[in-house]
């Protein structure tokens, strides 16, 4: 396998690309990105580069220009087709061209192509995007800039252009990063992957805050920040001014209006968490999936997390609920023929299978397992949950996502990017289609918690029947410019875009009312709002409310009949052009004509080569057939289970090196039953550093061996493990409910005696029971 960089030669020359510098300018919750790359031709000859590198699936690139010398040429936006044939006759008749365009495969793509540079010139290319930050677990809001461009899997089968890739193998430029971030509530602190110089506040009420990325940064991977507001779960509105030169009545000229809305659900509704529910799991085994999951010391491979985190799914699912697990790579194989109800014995089936999950699948292909999936027939008053875990490595986001979206009404999909270069197109796309949630883990976080906090989302009722109204002077209309709300989750964002169109006589209030049927009881959220629009905030919600609108119009396309097809492209194009943001059918372009000379000589060209498009490479030995279906056995060439391979699926495995000892809440979660209640045993005693002698003498005479040992457990961890709470919630609901079931006697005692011996002071009412 060649080592590949972001720009190299057919030979693997280095690129000339020597250096990125980018500021960051945060505004409560969206962001704008000034990217600016330096290239310099060390060649003796006229040179054409091609750079092919990651943006966030949502972003909305809004400004490229380059600078040759002293002199600055800024691209417009026009159509894809358009600006392709004027960069191939620029370059062509020696004149230098830029163009900058968004992969045809994936939306998370960009190719950025530097035509005919003189030998030894410098050129400055400055990219400007703009994006919503998500949402954490501990309600952190995330930026992260991409280093990495894992390559795209193409099954051999397929003959689809695969964009070109960039890897963190050996970067040959630096970077450089400021960050600026001025908000409406109190900054409380910011933290990353990468080293920090100190925060600076900038004033008093700390809403507006400075830091730069530490000097020496080699950009070997991704740069993800965490930026913490006091109040970020609190619903706000944000009216921009529109353009001055933009037509009144257009999207750009009039005001537009942000909506970040938290709904909050009933307490009463909130109590009790559903459990007639059906869960399938679908986790990548590509070989990528073998990775480690960051460059730090002690770090997990992506499928040991993966592994780590479906224990603790398994053991946190509801009695009641049905249940599969599927893996998936060049081919998939499913743990049953269909979903099957959670007990104590499918349990333990799925765990020792979940045991000897391996990243030995070959390539990535998706597409196959979500068919069989989907394929399959739902349980009666079950709603289907479908979780997904891959590093993102697919090439056929486009044709994943339409069948996702064609089964929105069967089930919501939850979807997990693992490790640097999971692409954002694929992860949020699942989720946004499939109206569920998109989480990412990267550098050192930890699964668990992210997944734990999706499980909660598929646990609380779905949303019927969403409804939004708004309630403005007289001589004022708002235009809903985002896509029909599909999911709302309790405490999770919802981000609304609107134009405002019109006038008010003197009154400067509005109201958008959110009107939504949890569990048949009706709910209504209302948020007040002023029309006055803010401060200059650089067009940035006119330009993400205008890439909301294109995404929504690409999606009808894809789904539209021919004969719509060429009006909504039309659309497409208008509007971008009009608000000048990428989309799928526009290309950034400019030319150089004002050089006084053109570029004479043979053209070079620096090109990644095509031939690291496939996962199934070298690395992970020859591509797999992907039309095939195995329930844990293993297979030949043809895709059938080999003779007598049920009997011996695991056998035939190799020797597997001794697991390093299992952290100690996993092995508290591992010994604990379907039911809820764990065993009194010598394992459980270890976990919590006593003898089962030592445990056995304190429990109290009336109290049952399992009840003790459940309480003890609950105690434990009350006590030790409070802040991986997220993680164990579920696990303890369940053993609470399971001990107040049993209706013992005894319990205060039963509390009193296991904080004596754990040495804890946990009350009973803190353990639910």
């Amino acid at each position: 396998m060649v080592n590949c960089c972001g720009l190299v030669s057919e030979k693997n020359v280095p690129v000339p690309l020597k250096s990125i510098s980018v500021q960051l300018h945060v505004r409560d919750h969206v962001a704008s990105v000034h990217s600016s790359l330096q290239y310099v031709n060390e060649e003796d000859r006229p040179l054409e580069a091609m750079f092919v590198f990651p943006l966030p699936a949502d972003a909305a690139i809004c400004h490229f220009s380059a600078k040759i010398g002293e002199q600055e040429i800024v691209a417009e936006v026009q159509d894809k087709e358009s600006a392709r044939d004027q960069y191939d006759d620029a370059v062509s008749s020696g004149q230098q061209a830029f163009l900058l365009e968004e992969s045809d495969e994936s939306s998370d793509v960009f190719r950025l192509s530097v035509g005919c540079l003189s030998p030894g010139q410098n050129a400055s290319i400055t990219i400007v995007y703009v994006i919503e930050l998500s949402i954490q677990v501990d309600h952190a809001l995330r930026f992260c800039l991409p280093a990495v461009l894992n390559p795209r899997y193409t099954p051999a089968a397929s003959a689809a252009s695969v964009p070109e890739v960039s890897s963190a193998c050996v970067i040959p430029y630096t970077l450089s990063l400021s960050v600026d971030v001025r908000s409406s509530d109190r900054i409380s602190r910011l933290e990353s992957s990468c080293p920090l110089d100190p925060l600076e506040f900038l004033d008093a009420q700390h809403t507006h805050a400075m830091v730069n990325l530490s000097a020496g940064h080699r950009f070997d991977k991704d740069v993800e920040l965490l930026l913490y507001y006091e109040n970020t779960h609190r619903s706000t509105a944000v009216v921009e001014a529109g353009a001055a030169a933009a037509q009144s009545g257009s999207l750009m000229g009039d005001p537009a209006l942000m909506i970040s809305l938290y709904p909050e659900f009933p307490a009463e509704v909130m109590s009790s968490l559903a459990s007639q529910r059906e869960f399938v799991f679908l986790v990548d085994r590509s070989g990528s999936m073998s990775w480690k999951m960051h460059h730090g010391k002690g770090a997990q491979k992506r499928i040991e997390s993966a592994r780590d985190t479906l224990l603790l799914l398994l053991k946190s699912l509801p009695m009641g609920c049905y249940f599969n697990i599927y893996g998936f790579g060049s081919c998939f194989e499913c743990f049953f023929p269909q979903s099957v109800v959670y007990s104590e014995v499918t349990m333990e089936e799925a765990l020792r299978r979940v045991k000897s999950m391996s990243a030995d699948m070959g390539g990535t292909e998706i597409l196959q397992p979500l068919k069989h999936i989907y394929s399959q027939p739902c349980y009666p008053d079950h709603p289907r949950q479908l979780f997904v875990f891959t590093d993102g490595e697919v090439w056929n986001t486009k044709e994943v996502l339409d069948l996702v979206k064609s089964q929105t009404f069967s089930h919501r999909c939850f979807s997990f990017g693992i490790g640097e270069g999971a692409s954002t197109a694929l992860v949020t796309g699942m989720a946004r289609e499939g109206s569920g949630h998109a989480q990412f883990i990267t550098g050192t976080d930890r699964m668990q918690p992210k997944v734990m906090q999706s499980l909660r989302f598929a646990l609380q009722p779905a949303v019927d029947d969403i409804s939004v109204d708004w309630t403005v002077p007289e001589g004022v209309m708002v235009d809903m410019l985002s896509p029909p709300i599909s999911a709302l989750f309790q405490g999770q964002r919802a981000l609304i875009y609107a134009q405002i169109k019109g006038q008010s006589s003197g009154e400067t209030e509005g109201a958008v009312t959110v009107k939504y049927r949890l569990k048949d009881q009706p709910v209504t959220n209302q948020l007040q709002f002023t029309l006055k629009p803010k401060e200059d905030t650089g067009l940035t919600i006119h330009r993400l409310a205008a890439r909301s609108v294109i995404r929504s119009l690409e999606l009808q396309e894809q789904a539209g009949r021919a004969s719509g097809v060429e009006n909504i492209r039309s659309r497409i194009v208008e509007l971008s052009v009009q608000a000048g943001v990428s989309s799928v059918h526009t290309a950034f372009i400019s030319v150089n004509k004002d050089s006084k000379q053109t570029v004479k000589g043979p053209l070079l060209q620096r090109r990644v080569p095509t031939g690291l498009m496939f996962g199934g490479s070298a690395a992970y030995g020859a591509p797999m057939p992907i039309n095939c279906i195995v329930f844990g056995a293993p297979m030949n060439m043809c895709g059938m289970a080999a003779p007598g391979a049920l009997g011996s699926a695991r056998r035939a495995r190799p020797p597997v090196e001794p697991e390093p000892r299992m952290d100690p809440l996993l092995r508290l979660v591992s010994l604990q039953k379907a039911a809820g209640c764990w065993e009194l045993n010598a394992a459980l005693a270890d976990v919590f550093g006593k003898t089962e002698d030592e445990v056995t003498n304190h429990r109290p005479a009336q109290v049952d061996g399992s009840v003790w040992a459940t309480v003890l457990a609950l105690i434990w961890l009350r006590a030790y493990k409070l802040d991986q709470r997220v993680e164990w919630q579920f696990v303890a609901m369940k053993a609470a409910s399971w001990v107040r079931s049993q209706k013992p006697d005894g319990l205060s005692q039963c509390v009193c005696e296991g904080n004596m011996l754990l040495g804890s002071q946990v009350t009973e009412d803190a353990l639910g029971i």
